[in-house]
């Protein structure tokens, strides 16, 4: 037994380190923010839930109500469309959408809101516009709707710049605004006879006080594009830009995917490296999630490459104990952590929503939102389309769940 116990230590005399400790993840039951009334299945409505905390440290939980379209974009309905929580996320009051969120705090003690569904203003009816020379056509994948792209800087001015609001330091309301755009090769499409002003994308706050977004859509190529901004967001310029380069041999459908990238999900890591993840999931069916990675502020990417066979609208969070959190839906909705902290590995999915239905879209729309509450506790936002009514009836449902992530601990030295 001696003679074993000598062998095991052998090469170099010493205990063998035992692999880390295994992180522990909890999460709480769900918690129900809002439903749609019985019988309300049409796709848009008590979806896309978004997470915000609010100026006085209350959290918010918005969600669309209206149809899925470009004609609805900036319009506000006129039932409730959001949840609001004084508790941490433990019971909901419904409300309108009408208080800003509190926004990035900037610098200079500015507050930002920009990229964002909630200041897109209304689109405009193509037949109110006098539009330049169309640069191209696309057929969208869904619907078969065509997508008409012009040059972004031979548009009129109402159809020009980043949408926003802002809250100067030290004023008390907020004031729509329209930064400036600086990218030779973004484009603006029209459809369904309107044309929105989209500008699409995470806000990433850099270690010298500029700002990263990553956004969408650029151009009729389905690239994505990397703006900087270095005056506290009021005019943006081109960093670099994420080409469609898909993954020819994993996706057959990759050729025939005419909006090529979308819904970029970004996150600064600790080291200043921006990591990207980008949907190609559309009308065609499922398609991967790829993640690109730039070292030098946006100026350069990584190939994209394949971090998992499906998703849609790819949330990033990086939790103050250094996890990355992911998550993504369609089918269903799940959530997956990085505990290098770089995003190269990652853990097996956890999902939250149970599926009932080969349709992608039947048990959930796929999107979700993440919001930080400590350093290793964090809310996560996803609908249930099939989440069972007082009545017993299925309904439509917005819910949230507390996650607390434990970092690994160190490795162990091995028993002797």
């Amino acid at each position: 037994m001696r003679l074993l116990q000598l062998l095991l230590v052998l090469p170099g005399l010493l205990p063998a380190a035992a692999p880390p400790e295994s992180p522990r993840v909890t999460l709480s039951e769900p918690v129900l923010v809002a439903e749609g009334p019985a019988g309300e299945r049409r796709w848009g409505r008590y979806q896309f839930p978004t997470l915000d905390r609010l100026r006085d440290d209350r959290i918010a939980l918005s969600f669309h109500v209206n149809e899925d379209s470009a004609r609805a974009y900036g319009r506000k309905p006129a039932q409730p469309d959001r949840g609001v929580s004084a508790d941490r996320g433990r019971s909901w009051i419904a409300a309108h959408s009408t208080e800003r969120p509190a926004g990035l705090l900037l610098p200079n003690g500015d507050r930002l809101l920009p990229g964002r569904p909630d200041v897109t203003p209304p689109a405009i009816p193509v037949g109110e516009l006098r539009l330049p020379g169309p640069v191209g056509t696309i057929i969208g994948t869904y619907g078969q709707l065509p997508y008409t792209f012009y040059r972004h800087d031979d548009l009129p001015e109402a159809l020009r710049g980043v949408p926003g609001a802002r809250l100067v330091a030290g004023a008390g309301e907020w004031v729509t605004e329209r930064a400036r755009l600086h990218d030779p090769g973004f484009q603006r499409y029209s459809i369904q006879e309107v044309l929105p002003v989209v500008w699409w994308g995470d806000l990433n706050l850099a270690s010298d006080g500029s700002l990263l977004a990553v956004v969408y859509p650029r151009s009729r190529d389905g690239d994505v594009a990397c703006h900087r901004s270095t005056d506290f967001g009021r005019s943006w310029h081109l960093q670099g830009r994420i080409a469609y380069e898909p993954d020819l041999a994993a996706d057959a459908s990759a050729r025939a995917r005419t909006q090529g990238f979308t819904e970029p999900g970004s996150v600064l890591l600790a080291d200043g490296t921006l990591l990207v993840l980008l949907r190609t999931t559309d009308g065609l069916g499922v398609g991967p999630l790829y993640a690109s990675r730039s070292a030098d502020a946006g100026k350069t990417w990584s190939r994209p490459a394949i971090v998992h066979p499906h998703g849609v609208m790819p949330r990033l969070l990086r939790l103050g104990n250094g996890v990355i959190v992911l998550s993504y839906g369609r089918p269903g909705a799940e959530v997956r952590f990085s505990f290098d902290g770089r995003g190269e590995r990652w853990s097996e999915p956890r999902a939250l929503v149970p599926l009932s239905s080969p349709n992608v879209q039947a048990d959930s729309c796929g999107y979700t939102s993440l919001l930080p509450l400590t350093d290793d506790t964090f809310l996560i936002a996803y609908s249930w389309f099939q989440r069972p009514g007082a009545d017993g009836v299925p309904r439509k449902a917005l819910l949230v769940r507390e996650v607390t992530v434990a970092a690994p601990g160190p490795a162990r030295p091995g028993a002797p």
